[in-house]
């Protein structure tokens, strides 16, 4: 009796149990909220970035062509000087006196082909009448040649010697930003040596020197092949300058040389280009960012950066499909665009992918999609809601 009570009330329970599962329902995830991106294609200026430096467009090294010793510095050290603004002296006395010497010089050979003429004017007559030698006469000649000769030499020598003057009076062939000096009033001024007094950089306009590597040369060549990127005609690119503290140098400056070779240390093509710096803003030596623009990407797809995850697979975005699922699609990266990827290949017109909450979805994950706060439409809608 007790045994059947026991079996028809564990009967019982079974049968509530398996009523209770077939009751359950199955619950369906509820929708991930999502901000999302309808792909479109447009054309977009296709840009080159580097680090770069500035250089002067003209270095000249100033030099004395004389020797002596440095009796005046007659710059401010650093200053900008203008084409023709002195530089230095050197000590003028052994160059006036040699100016003067050779000046004494011409005037002795002046006195001796004065005496020679006479003597010719004297010899010739009487070589006429025949009462004076043929040898006579041709001794009187050629003396009156030779001081006319030395007369010509002397002169040379003073010129040179004029010129040697000029030459104590050092002055900036250029206008430019000079350096400190190299040697100190006082010191013994070597023509041939090696050390400049000083150097003279012209940086109006200034130079900006950058590189492009081999394998950003070859990417370049191949999305012209592909008809991903056109170039501009005649190489006429733009660059532009950003400065250490961000902000961008007003002037806009054109390629100027493009290296026909590659440096073998650093497999990088060596590019410059030349800016207008007018208010002096660039000097040498200064590290700037380089954005190379002129070239244009036809019909480009670009999505935000913060829309693509990086796996060992490769990249990938979400894409929601026809059943408002995430759905994992691969793509193939370009360069960047100003804050979004350029994506080569992987997605195309009409796509629409997710944007913000990605970190909340997987594959098969329902989404809803939700305005963006940051996009136009969004700032557009909340201040007509604001005006209302």
């Amino acid at each position: 009796m007790f045994a059947s009570k026991q079996s028809l009330t564990l009967f019982t329970l079974i049968i509530l149990l398996t009523s209770c599962k077939k009751e359950e329902v199955k619950v369906q995830p509820k929708p991930v909220a999502v901000t999302a991106l309808k792909i479109e294609t447009k054309t977009i200026p296709a840009e080159y970035r580097s680090m770069g430096v500035v250089l002067s467009s003209h270095l000249v090294d100033i030099r004395s062509q004389v020797e002596g010793q440095l009796e005046k510095i007659a710059y401010k050290e650093g200053d900008y000087v203008k084409r023709g603004t002195l530089l230095f002296i050197i000590d003028q006395r052994p160059f006036i006196a040699a100016v003067e010497n050779a000046k004494a010089e011409v005037a002795r050979q002046e006195a001796i082909l004065w005496d020679a003429q006479k003597t010719y004017e004297r010899i010739a007559p009487l070589f006429e009448q025949k009462a004076a030698s043929r040898r006579d006469y041709e001794n009187a000649y050629a003396r009156q040649l030779e001081s006319e000769a030395a007369v010509l030499a002397a002169k040379a020598k003073l010129d040179e010697a004029v010129v040697n003057l000029g030459y104590t009076v050092i002055r900036s062939p250029v206008d430019g930003l000079t350096t400190q000096s190299n040697y100190r009033e006082g010191a013994l001024i070597h023509v041939q040596s090696t050390q400049p007094l000083t150097t003279v950089s012209v940086v109006d306009p200034a130079w900006i020197q950058f590189t492009i590597s081999e394998g950003d040369v070859l990417r370049i060549n191949e999305d012209v092949a592909q008809k991903r990127l056109i170039l501009p005609d005649s190489e006429d690119y733009k660059v532009e300058v950003t400065l250490a503290d961000g902000s961008i140098y007003p002037e806009k400056g054109e390629f100027y040389f493009t290296s026909p070779i590659y440096d073998m240390k650093t497999g990088t093509l060596l590019l410059r280009a030349t800016i207008a710096n007018p208010s002096l803003i660039l000097r040498p030596g200064q590290f700037v960012r380089a954005n190379v623009s002129g070239a244009l990407r036809p019909n480009a797809i670009t999505v935000p950066q913060r829309a693509v995850t990086q796996s060992q697979q490769g990249a990938f975005v979400f894409i929601i499909n026809d059943e408002q699922k995430a759905d994992i699609r691969y793509v193939e990266l370009g360069s960047w665009y100003k804050e979004d990827w350029i994506i080569n290949a992987g997605l195309q017109k009409g796509d629409v992918i997710v944007v913000d909450g990605i970190n909340k979805i997987r594959k098969g994950t329902p989404v809803t999609v939700i305005p963006d706060k940051n996009s136009n439409d969004s700032k557009n809608d909340s201040k007509e809601k604001t005006d209302k």
